[in-house]
């Protein structure tokens, strides 16, 4: 079998949780077959080099799409029919690009990385060995918008993200018809695109984590632990409004009641309202070649998130360290994960302050949490049996599409 993986990104480097996914989903799929990566790439951004060989892909293509959010796109995702979402994407020389790809290689599936690529379907079902296209969630993208919607501050974005979202679920509802087979990274989503489409076929393939990179030392259990962290994108509006809402509204307090903490906002390209935070104990680093030296000193990893969807690799990332994690419940969304057993939940304010006073008093709950935190991501968030699986789904939709063939 032979597999096109398609994505609106690069996969590398890996300096964000949608670039991990693909990256490890890719090439865990490379170990067991040929596989080919086609990313479309951020015309501002300067082209970067190509995974190390050890990725596996039998070939690696990186493509600038065009401009994105230009007055004419803006205008047009606001009058519709097409969101603004699939506009940023759509371009006639990545389509001549994936059609060369295509005819050259001959392949049984390709995975696309979300609805962001729809515009490219009759491309793909152009093509002459007939694959079957598998659809990789990672996020229900109007879920997103929708409640980015109800957080931001302007009323021109809430106005602009609730009529993107209002046209993306047509467009989702679209592509869920139009690909073969789905994957989402939880339940709860499966579920609500199943109440979508009953006819679709959704499995769920969770986010994961390098299990043998971030777990492989043990925490000390008498190291000081005077830190809090936060890491991710930090050009993502979700964790720009997470730590925005984490410094204004909580940090003040958290200071007065533990003089000696600080915070750390660990990730790329920070915009800047991020870079205004910093000061009164709070550091923002920007983009580092290794986030594991920043949890090596943690209390917790904390996880504010107030609007997003899909799953998050930072929590799975911070468990498989040993760090315990503090999260809103929306934070920790769709993840098989119990509140006191794994991790501690939390949504306002004040029960976030008393989260990090209850870890900070109790030794034994640190432990506790850092041991069932690495126990439950080994079991079950390994990419390497993720990705297994992922492969049998693919197996079993090119072998139904062979054998109607016939």
């Amino acid at each position: 079998m032979r597999i096109l993986y398609f994505s609106p990104r690069q996969c590398w480097p890996r300096d964000t949780g949608a670039k991990l996914r693909d990256y490890y989903l890719a090439s865990q799929l490379a170990s067991r077959c040929p596989v080919t990566y086609l990313g479309l790439r951020d015309p501002a951004e300067a082209s970067s080099e190509p995974p190390p060989v050890e990725s596996g892909f039998a070939a690696y293509h990186g493509v600038a799409r065009e401009s994105t959010y230009t007055v004419s796109k803006l205008v047009r995702g606001l009058i519709g029919p097409t969101p603004l979402t699939v506009l940023n994407y759509s371009s006639a020389r990545v389509s001549r690009m994936l059609a060369e790809i295509l005819q050259a290689g001959a392949f049984d599936a390709v995975q696309m990385e979300g609805v962001h690529l729809s515009a490219y379907l009759p491309v793909i079902r152009a093509a002459a060995s007939c694959p079957v296209i598998l659809a990789d969630w990672h996020n229900i993208e109007s879920e997103i918008l929708h409640r980015y919607s109800q957080v931001n501050p302007s009323p021109l974005r809430r106005v602009y993200a609730w009529r993107t979202a209002k046209l993306l679920e047509p467009a989702e509802t679209r592509f869920l018809a139009a690909c073969d087979v789905h994957t989402v990274t939880s339940e709860r989503e499966r579920v609500r695109l199943q109440a979508r489409d009953p006819a679709a076929e959704i499995h769920v393939i969770p986010n994961g984590v390098d299990v043998q990179y971030f777990g492989a030392h043990e925490p000390d259990p008498g190291a000081p632990r005077t830190s809090l962290v936060f890491a991710g994108s930090m050009d993502y509006s979700a964790n720009v409004d997470a730590v925005v809402w984490f410094v204004n509204n909580i940090w003040p307090e958290l200071r007065r009641q533990h003089p000696a903490l600080s915070f750390t906002i660990v990730g790329r390209d920070p915009t800047p309202e991020v870079r205004a935070l910093a000061g009164d104990q709070v550091s923002v680093t920007g983009t580092v070649p290794d986030v594991r030296p920043y949890y090596s000193g943690a209390l917790a990893a904390v996880v504010p998130l107030r609007f997003g969807s899909g799953t998050r690799l930072k929590i799975l990332e911070a468990m498989a360290t040993g760090i315990p994690v503090i999260s809103t419940r929306l934070g920790a969304e769709g993840l098989d994960l119990e509140d006191g057993t794994h991790l501690l939940l939390a949504d306002s304010a004040s029960e976030l302050i008393a989260a990090v006073s209850r870890l900070a008093s109790s030794p034994e709950l640190w432990m506790r949490l850092s041991r069932s935190g690495r126990e439950v991501v080994s079991r079950c968030y390994d990419w390497r049996a993720l990705t297994e699986n992922l492969y049998r789904i693919h197996c079993a939709a090119v072998e139904r599409a062979r054998r109607r063939a016939t």
